[in-house]
């Protein structure tokens, strides 16, 4: 295989070429797109705990391409069950090569990204100025904005994909539903297992949390609208 050709074309995310490579028999290009999710994500990752210094940066520089492998995985896992019990002719391999391309594409697009969120943390105010908070709530708010880009850009290809495998347009809309509803449910869990990302200011860096396992996503979205809503009602 042309790597450089094959890279090309995952890029142009021509629906028909795609196609083509769902069918093929071999892992080629499930080992292609492995590596993009790796390179991709460790360059973003290492931009991503930039903030928090060079410790943090290596954490996330390894953590980042794992979430997005433990998210495709568990992802194929389901889709390939939800494609079939909407109609949709996808196995379980071409599911994961479908989720894995998909996710390569995002990591390519985030690992150009790389050098720009780089750059912005050598301007934003550093950990211990008076101006840390700011500067850390700027960042994340970039990051995400990012990622979401990212995710559009890489969902609106993986669409053009289902919409040319699938019998109409409408069966494959319901399929896409149907994935990004477990890519966030599964994606946003599995994050908070392997936080931190973004390192918070008063914390120390670390790999892990000392719990990683304890608590949700979930529940730390509910307890703190609780506590803003409880605060609001006490002013």
């Amino acid at each position: 295989m042309h790597w450089e050709l094959a890279i090309r074309q995952l890029c142009r995310a021509n629906a028909a070429t795609l196609a083509v490579w769902l069918d093929e028999k071999d892992s080629r290009y499930l080992r292609l797109s492995l590596i993009l999710i790796c390179v991709g994500g460790a360059m973003y990752g290492a931009a991503l705990g930039s903030w928090r210094g060079g410790l943090q940066s290596l954490y996330v520089a390894i953590k980042f391409p794992l979430l997005l492998c433990l998210t495709a995985l568990g992802n194929a896992l389901i889709n390939s069950m939800l494609a079939q019990l909407l109609g949709a002719p996808i196995s379980f391999r071409q599911s994961l090569l479908a989720v894995l391309m998909s996710f390569a594409l995002l990591a390519v697009i985030l690992g150009a990204f790389a050098p720009v969120a780089g750059f912005i943390v050598l301007h934003l105010p550093g950990l211990g100025s008076r101006g840390q908070v700011l500067g850390y709530d700027f960042y994340i708010l970039l990051n995400v904005a990012l990622i979401m880009f990212a995710g559009v850009i890489a969902n609106s290809q993986l669409y053009r994909l289902l919409a040319h495998v699938c019998k109409s347009q409408i069966q494959a809309k319901q399929i896409l539903t149907a994935w990004l509803a477990v890519n966030l449910f599964l994606g946003a869990q599995i994050s908070w297992n392997l936080r931190p990302f973004f390192g918070t200011p008063r914390l120390e860096v670390k790999f892990l949390r000392a719990n990683p396992f304890d608590g949700s996503f979930y529940e730390a979205i509910f307890y703190i609208v609780v506590n803003r809503i409880g605060n609001k009602n006490h002013e």
